[in-house]
């Protein structure tokens, strides 16, 4: 089982887990509800942990491509060429707008679903909901596309010799 160790996450799992509760269980019997709540806690703290666990990846391995006080698109500053890392080296400058380029390229090769997901979710730092609505689909729908996004990239980047 996993914990969840911040409590004003763990405090907004447990108002969600109530709300689905309410909103898809009410018209059941209420002695239902202890079994069914725990149920949908669980689901929920394994969406939390799998949803931080991949955004870690992400923000990891996208972080060390952005400077130190540099808050914009790491797609951004490679295209930018001069204000990338002014503290590296040339060589480091030049490795990190190649990995950049390379992920760039791969996120292109991605169907456009999985593509509209995964920026959403990662670059805009959307939620899952957000997400959803945006893209006109179901939240399992949005988790379905990032997931898939997150393997096939993954793979890529690993084909290509980049480790996560």
């Amino acid at each position: 089982m996993f914990a969840v160790h911040d409590e004003d996450v763990a405090l907004d799992i447990v108002q969600d887990s109530m709300m689905k509760l309410a909103e898809k269980y009410g018209d059941r019997p209420a002695a239902e509800f202890p079994m069914l709540f725990q149920r949908i806690l669980q689901n929920n703290i394994r969406d939390n942990y799998r949803r931080q666990k991949v955004r870690n990846t992400w923000t990891t391995l996208l972080s060390s491509f952005a400077g130190e006080d540099d808050d914009s698109d790491p797609l951004e500053t490679l295209q930018t060429g001069e204000e990338s890392n002014p503290l590296g080296t040339p060589a480091g400058n030049f490795e990190q707008a190649q990995v950049l380029a390379i992920i760039e390229k791969e996120i292109e090769k991605l169907p456009p679903r999985q593509r509209e997901a995964f920026v959403m979710r990662y670059w805009e730092d959307m939620d899952i909901a957000e997400t959803a609505a945006a893209m006109g689909c179901t939240e399992g729908s949005v988790k379905t596309h990032c997931s898939r996004a997150t393997h096939a990239l993954a793979a890529a980047l690993k084909a290509k010799g980049i480790e996560l």
